[in-house]
């Protein structure tokens, strides 16, 4: 675990999207901090393409955000929410789930939870060594996704002070629905945003990694996910990073689904299946010469992916300057470029 710790005060956390705050989503604020030179700038995130160079790649995680939240009912009368995180890996069929009761306490094999519809898990046993995460089987007269769209809701943590609709919470790359929370480091790009980057010669390419639920309480490092890296995306990676172009991954999401399919050379192969990677600074990274993502908390895992991409020293800097500034915290707040490397020089005049 990095050594950054910090105190993130409530009056940091977003509590609202945006737009709700009288901003478009790409007027939120943007730190870029370039490893090479050791320089931090404060932007918006509009001026993107200001820190760009033609030829670069950016990658997008194309996963759209489900209402994964579940009103629920147990056995003992409580009303806990329950929060879907994902298909259960390796397990047949599509009933097999893996599910979070929030603040539920005593769950045991072979509960039913209702969900309405007269739908329910029944839980089977606890997920991934923990006590948090629950493999549980679903019974009702549709799919898990079929039951969402039509009961559920999106997960909201407490520092968000109301529920928002579902569109709040998909980014402009939204394609595949699978994620129980957004991939949030792509939500502040636009249309028009996106234009702009791709008239300034800025490719995009995507993939997919569904997001399961996270622990902003415990810290936990992510579970297995699903992804995908298409051959096209594999191939343009591999074609940018020889021509002396940088890539560029929007969210800590794109790293683990580019950094399963690369090897040590930086090479990207096509691959998809279910992803355990927890990137560190001793394992480095392969394929990535920065990335966008959000700012996180205290002790979060992903710090250690963003130590790896920054450094320890600039991504203590950058933090210091993040709680100095202001700058707004969770998946409606503000935004954090890291480079760790410059684009090539030949490149840069050609472009």
């Amino acid at each position: 675990m990095t050594a950054l710790a910090f105190q993130l005060p409530q009056a940091l956390e977003a509590t609202a999207p945006a737009e709700a705050r009288g901003l478009e989503r790409d007027e939120v604020r943007l730190m870029v901090a370039d490893r090479t030179g050791g320089r931090i700038e404060h932007a918006q995130f509009r001026d993107l393409p200001r820190f760009l160079a033609a030829g670069d790649l950016l990658v997008v995680n194309t996963s759209a955000t489900l209402p994964a939240a579940l009103p629920a009912a147990r056995e003992d009368g409580t009303e806990p929410m329950l929060h879907v995180a994902t298909q259960a890996p390796h397990m047949p069929g599509d009933r097999w789930w893996v599910v979070e009761l929030r603040d539920a306490q005593h769950l045991r094999p072979g509960e039913r939870v209702a969900v309405g519809a007269g739908a329910s898990f029944e839980l089977a046993a606890p997920y991934a060594g923990g006590t948090r995460l629950w493999l549980a089987r679903f019974d009702g007269d549709t799919s898990v996704p079929e039951h969402l769209a039509r009961h559920g809701r999106p997960i909201r943590y407490s520092y968000i002070t109301e529920q928002w609709p579902l569109e709040h919470y998909q980014t402009a790359f939204a394609r595949q629905p699978g994620s129980a929370e957004m991939p949030s480091a792509g939500r502040p790009f636009t249309p028009a945003l996106i234009t702009r980057l791709v008239a300034r010669g800025i490719l995009v390419a995507p993939l997919v990694l569904h997001t399961g639920v996270s622990s902003p309480e415990r810290h936990e490092p992510p579970y297995p996910e699903r992804y995908e890296v298409p051959e096209t995306t594999a191939r343009l990676v591999n074609h940018v990073r020889a021509d002396g172009g940088r890539v560029i991954a929007v969210g800590t999401t794109v790293v683990r689904a580019l950094e399963t399919a690369a090897t040590p050379d930086g090479t990207v192969a096509a691959s998809e299946g279910w992803t355990g990677l927890v990137v560190t600074p001793e394992r480095g990274l392969y394929a990535i010469d920065g990335l966008i993502t959000g700012w996180h908390e205290p002790q979060a895992s992903h710090l250690q992916l963003l130590e790896a991409a920054a450094g320890e020293p600039l991504l203590r800097r950058c933090y210091d300057e993040a709680l100095a500034a202001g700058y707004l915290w969770h998946e409606f707040g503000d935004s954090h470029l890291i480079l760790s490397s410059r684009p090539s020089p030949t490149r840069r005049t050609r472009a």
